[in-house]
């Protein structure tokens, strides 16, 4: 059966890249599972979503907190080109649950930072 090649990048570093079974990604139009002999698809990422990467080696899954970026799928390569974004494993937990109280306290009206503290907890494996 056929791979996706898949690459998670952001201006900093690589975040992951490798051969991959599966990706699923939110954008602002939804939801978007991706599976070898996808159509080609361009999409913007939504703010403060998870990205899930089943490795076709069967390792364990990889989550990523991504922000605001862009998710492409052309001939079995897709690439994840996030403006930030961090390994559910890399996560300071505590860190980001102080960055949750810290943005329910904020009277703003960008909810951006309580979506990014969010995701970075349901990468880290936290439901929040």
């Amino acid at each position: 059966m056929a791979n996706l090649k898949v690459g998670l990048v952001s201006p900093e570093r690589e975040i992951w890249s490798g051969e991959a079974k599966m990706v699923v990604a939110q954008t602002i139009e939804g939801s978007l599972g991706i599976l070898p002999g996808h159509a080609p698809v361009l999409g913007i990422l939504l703010d403060g979503s998870v990205v899930k990467i089943e490795p076709a080696n069967g390792g364990e899954p990889i989550t990523a907190m991504v922000g605001s970026g862009f998710f492409s799928v052309a001939a079995d390569e897709v690439s994840v080109l996030a403006e930030q974004a961090e390994l559910g494993d890399e996560i300071d937990v505590p860190d980001a649950r102080r960055a949750l109280e810290d943005a329910l306290a904020s009277e703003g009206e960008d909810a951006t930072p309580e979506r990014r503290a969010r995701a970075r907890l349901r990468a880290a494996g936290i439901e929040a």
